[in-house]
């Protein structure tokens, strides 16, 4: 029998010994940005503990916030970290629990073009609505011999809360003073430019579908989509195009120091090998968590630390530097 065969003939074994009604269901919801990662590990532990059933709706990270901070999941997930105002809102002590790391990408349908290389000036330019040619000189000046058409850069973004869109939007604040003072920061913007998708696969799509479009996505959607997407320049002046490697070498500055509650910003990090915008992506999970429900979420939280970041680099996540994940793990022990 080969391998395939064994593990599901065991897999069957462990569910048929499974008592009808036994299985516990937790519920979560929020950002789109890891929810292949999610995907995998919540079918992988469910192998591993078939009486467990996790189930996860991608609707963007306002509204996993939304939901754990009314108490209509289980855990909430966000690629953008809570606010004071928002955790002084809650009842209760919610915790940031850092999963994976992965890189927002510009991802661009240019036709005969598959290889851009962009600054944050420029791309701050684009979505300020002030570079609007796909020629213009502020991009062919970064790609000498590219054949530049052209056309109207159609520009896609968000529609709905997001944590990608606050990665986006924070690395921009980071080189753009005009972004910082006119949009700013936020799951949610005013853009001053663009047309909207829901959630990165609404993004992926509308820029696979739109000649000469650019938008902004986690990494897998654009590589899933087969949909090209630029090297970024780094704090170090380099051109960086966008890996799990170049996003491990983004959270390798502040691994060391990562503050106790996890909330930090990583995008436009120092190195000369960092992909400047990257993030940690979060499950948020009540402190107070008593009862089974609170007992299985950290047991499988405990096995996402172990064996799950195993997983990340196939689907295009780094998983988490050692030093945090020591950290993590100490954290969830709060739980309960």
């Amino acid at each position: 029998m080969n391998t395939t065969l064994a593990r599901l003939g065991l897999a069957a074994a462990m569910l048929a010994a499974v008592p009808a009604g036994a299985v516990t269901t937790l519920n979560g919801a929020g950002a789109t940005f890891p929810y292949p990662i999610y995907s995998k590990w919540f079918d992988e532990y469910h192998k591993v503990k078939p009486d467990l059933q996790i189930n996860y709706q991608s609707i963007g990270s306002g509204g996993g916030i939304r939901q754990i901070t009314a108490r209509t999941v289980d855990f909430g997930a966000s690629d953008g970290p809570m606010t004071a105002k928002m955790l002084f809102a809650v009842d209760g002590t919610i915790l940031h629990i850092p999963t994976v790391l992965g890189a927002v990408v510009p991802a661009f349908n240019l036709p005969g073009v598959d290889v851009l290389n962009l600054t944050g000036e420029v791309l701050a330019g684009i979505f300020l609505g002030k570079i609007k040619m796909w020629n213009d000189p502020a991009i062919a000046g970064l790609n000498p011999g590219v054949s530049l058409p052209g056309n109207s850069i159609t520009v896609v973004h968000r529609s709905d809360g997001s944590g990608t869109t606050f990665c986006w939007v924070d690395y921009l604040c980071k080189i753009s003073p005009e972004w910082l003072k006119k949009v700013g920061r936020g799951t949610a913007v005013n853009w001053p430019a663009g047309v909207g998708g829901k959630g990165n696969e609404g993004v992926a799509g509308l820029v696979k579908q739109t000649a000469y479009a650019l938008g902004y996505v986690e990494m897998i959607y654009a590589d899933q989509n087969k949909i090209a997407y630029a090297a970024v320049r780094n704090k170090a002046g380099r051109f960086v195009k966008a890996s799990p490697t170049a996003v491990t070498a983004a959270a390798a500055g502040t691994a060391s120091r990562m503050p106790s509650d996890f909330r930090v910003s990583i995008t436009n990090a120092e190195g000369d090998e960092s992909y400047p915008v990257s993030t940690y992506t979060w499950l948020l999970v009540y402190q107070s968590n008593p009862g089974d429900k609170g007992r299985l979420l950290k047991e499988f939280l405990r096995w996402m630390l172990k064996d799950g970041q195993g997983l990340a680099p196939a689907l295009g996540y780094a998983p988490l530097p050692d030093p945090v994940n020591a950290m993590v793990t100490k954290a969830i022990e709060k739980i309960g």
